[in-house]
Parts: C-alpha cells; structure tokens; sequence
C-alpha cells in the first residue's frame, strides 16, 4: 500500500479537514447503529487512512466450538474503516456508497481478542474512490482478511454537523 493517499482530483477541491473535522468524523461515525451494536471506535484517522477497533464479545461468535468471531463482524470493520476512509478525503456534505467490497479470509480470528481494521485511500477520481483494507489482531502484517472496496462518491449526503441531506448517519445517499 502507498505510503500517502493521493490528494482528490476534480473541480472543486475538497475543503481542508484538520484536526477538528477528523474528530467530527470520529463523532458521526460513532452515532452509526451497527458501529454502535459491534462496539466499533476508531483509533485513528488521517487524510485517507484510518482504524478502527471492535473489541471481542461473545455474543458474536458464529463458531460456538470455537469462540470465533463470525465473519460478518470481519465484513461490516472493513467495510466501516473504507468507508471512513473515503469520508477523510472527500468534500464535507459530499455522499458515499459501497459499489465493491472483495473481502478475502486468511485465517479465523483468535478467540478473546480484538479486531481492527485499517484502510487507505489508494486512488480518488471525481466518482468513486479506491480503498484497500485489513483486518488484524495486533500487527498489521499478521492479517485475518483483506479487502479492496470502491465507493461512489456523490455531491451531496454526509457532514460532519449531521444536518446534510442523508443526517449525518449514512442513512439516504451514503454509508459508512
């Protein structure tokens, strides 16, 4: 992966995001139901890449035998981190969709500990961003899965205040 996400191509350049408009990110994510059903925070987000951390919980498993985590909880972490990561890079009030998420499993997640999942921009045109992504215990290099997702990015949907068309929540126009 780059080390650093592309700037945004198109007409009208995004408005700079500082240190407050990534806290407000951070806000809004955390209002987001299923973020909030798995218990998701984010870690860390910069211009175009950024964590996020679930932590265990039992009520997750989808192997009982085994304590593993179900692997939609794998899918919706990386799915949320690329789509926060597309929001770090994109003009505030600009909208967001999933158009391709390719997720591939490498091994099961060990019972008891927690999951994160980190995403970088890899590539923004005026319409769809690119996102590669993984999901890990401690050490990014020891993945459990990895994606490479695409967004549509639209005009308008997602602020930081929650007022745009959409609330804010990835509800009419966007998603996380």
């Amino acid at each position: 992966m780059p080390d650093t996400p592309p700037a945004p191509r198109g007409s009208a350049p995004p408005s700079p995001r500082g240190p407050a408009p990534f806290a407000d990110i951070i806000r809004v994510f955390g209002t987001i139901p299923h973020c909030r059903a798995l218990n998701m925070a984010v870690e860390d987000v910069a211009r175009g890449e950024g964590t996020i951390i679930a932590p265990y919980d039992p009520a997750l498993v989808g192997n009982p035998d085994r304590g593993v985590l179900h692997g939609g909880v794998v899918t919706a972490l990386l799915d949320t981190v690329a789509g926060l990561v597309v929001f770090s890079v994109i003009p505030e009030g600009a909208s967001t969709a999933t158009l391709d998420l390719r997720i591939d499993y490498l091994k099961p997640a060990t019972p008891g500990l927690a999951l994160r999942a980190r995403g970088l921009v890899t590539k923004l045109t005026p319409s769809v961003a690119f996102v590669r992504g993984r999901a890990f215990h401690e050490d990014p290099d020891d993945p459990i899965a990895h994606c490479t997702a695409t967004f549509m990015v639209g005009s308008t949907g997602f602020t930081t205040s929650g007022n745009g068309e959409g609330g804010g929540n990835g509800e009419g126009g966007g998603t996380a």
